[in-house]
């Protein structure tokens, strides 16, 4: 199975959050060594329940250590959130800098801008798995034609619903997004302690797909020239569909418009909300919650009947740092940290999604909840402009501001997808 490759324009989430701002750089060079012995530095993402996580990576590291004589690996595990600071600091730190890091794809091309990562297209290339990275994948670690690391795991979003609420209420699994919208709000009338759909204003990746899906973009263009397409007449429909979700019919505003996508799942989790919007990355939280064995998760439906609305490709990379003075070890690392049987073993003890489709597809034949999120991928998915400028815009707020100010009346969709394209643009511009 090959995934869409309609992104000539757009490259990526994850994971939950947002791209973290791109850092600026004094003296990122290469080193020029290639030590073949000593120690490796490695920086990885604390996931919320990281015990899974740490003991795959110790496995990986205790054969590579096995097999590469004179030659240790230390892990640090960063907050996530905190990541821009610290990335940014080893960039303007050669010496205290890490050999390895796991990023998250939405900040590919900021990092590249600043010289902080290897350029590794040789090595990629020569990688026996490299080869079967789904094309989405690969992009989602490609600038300008050049690979700059190995893709870790991907995520996507489905529309997870509570299966006893639907049969109490003699409801069908909505086909399209006009019946998502309606069924959400007679879920609300019907059962008004219940969000029909949870949304949120600050959830920036469920909101995308009902602008992709009414053939909206957020940005048009390539390589360093973009221009925001956000206030166009198929991306405003979009927007009003999704802003129509807030409101006492269904998710109110004065709740709702501050909501993240980790709101989201809580409420649904808790069993606050009928539907949400939620990740392959949200099926733990969701079974330590409320709806365990109340629930289901289908795709997320398009405009058009037997349709899947494009999602938000998010995930992570594995890469390794421009400055590092052991690259043959550090490439070899990286490609046994992203390797076919690292992410199988990702994926049963994290819900990680496989960045190689036969993986997946046996991912899938061990747990039907996967098939949703493969089906999503598989339909299409759709990535953020590939520039440093989104760092910008993303930590700036852009989209959420934009949505807020509609729900909460202080501008209409027009005015505030103008507003957020003018924003938009000028970062694009500053960006270079």
């Amino acid at each position: 199975m090959k995934l869409s490759v309609r992104m000539a324009a757009l490259l990526v989430s994850a994971t939950l959050a947002g791209a973290a701002c791109a850092p600026s750089t004094s003296d990122n060079s290469a080193s020029g060594e290639d030590e073949k012995t000593g120690t490796l530095r490695v920086w990885l993402f604390q996931e919320v329940n990281n015990q899974p996580k740490e003991q795959v990576v110790e496995s990986v590291i205790d054969d590579f250590e096995k097999t590469h004589e004179g030659t240790e690996v230390s892990v640090e595990y960063i907050p996530v959130e905190t990541r821009a600071q610290r990335i940014k600091a080893a960039f303007n730190d050669p010496e205290s800098a890490p050999d390895v890091i796991e990023y998250g794809n939405t900040d590919t091309a900021g990092y590249v801008k600043d010289g902080g990562l290897a350029d590794v297209t040789a090595e990629f290339d020569a990688w026996d798995e490299g080869k079967d990275a789904d094309p989405t994948a690969r992009q989602s670690v490609t600038v300008d034609g050049k690979v700059y690391g190995a893709p870790f795991f991907v995520g996507v979003r489905a529309l997870y619903y509570r299966t006893d609420v639907f049969e109490e209420l003699g409801l069908e699994v909505p086909e399209t997004q006009a019946e998502l919208i309606s069924t959400a709000k007679q879920i609300r009338e019907e059962k008004p302690d219940l969000y029909g759909l949870a949304v949120g204003g600050a959830y920036t990746y469920g909101a995308m797909p009902f602008i992709w899906a009414n053939g909206g973009e957020l940005a048009t263009g390539k390589g360093t020239s973009f221009a925001s397409a956000i206030d166009s007449a198929a991306a405003q429909k979009g927007i009003e569909a999704y802003t129509s979700l807030f409101g006492d019919d269904n998710c109110p505003a004065e709740k709702c418009a501050s909501f993240t996508g980790n709101d989201t799942v809580t409420a649904f989790a808790s069993g606050t909300a009928a539907m949400a919007i939620g990740g392959d990355f949200s099926h733990q939280a969701i079974e330590a919650g409320e709806v365990k064995g109340k629930y289901a998760v289908v795709p997320l439906p398009g405009v058009e009947a037997d349709t899947i609305a494009p999602a938000f490709a998010g995930g992570n990379n594995i890469g390794v740092l421009k400055s590092t003075s052991h690259r043959t070890l550090a490439v070899d690392l990286m490609q046994q940290l992203a390797s076919k049987k690292t992410q199988g073993e990702l994926f049963d003890a994290m819900g990680f999604l496989p960045t190689y489709a036969d993986v997946r597809d046996e991912a899938a034949a061990k747990d039907s909840f996967v098939e949703p999120f493969v089906q999503t991928l598989a339909a299409d998915t759709k990535f953020v402009p590939a520039s440093p400028a989104w760092a910008e815009i993303d930590a700036s707020q852009v989209l959420p501001t934009m949505f807020q100010e509609i729900v909460s009346g202080k501008n209409d969709v027009a005015g505030a997808a103008g507003d957020a394209a003018d924003k938009m643009d000028a970062s694009f511009a500053s960006a270079g």
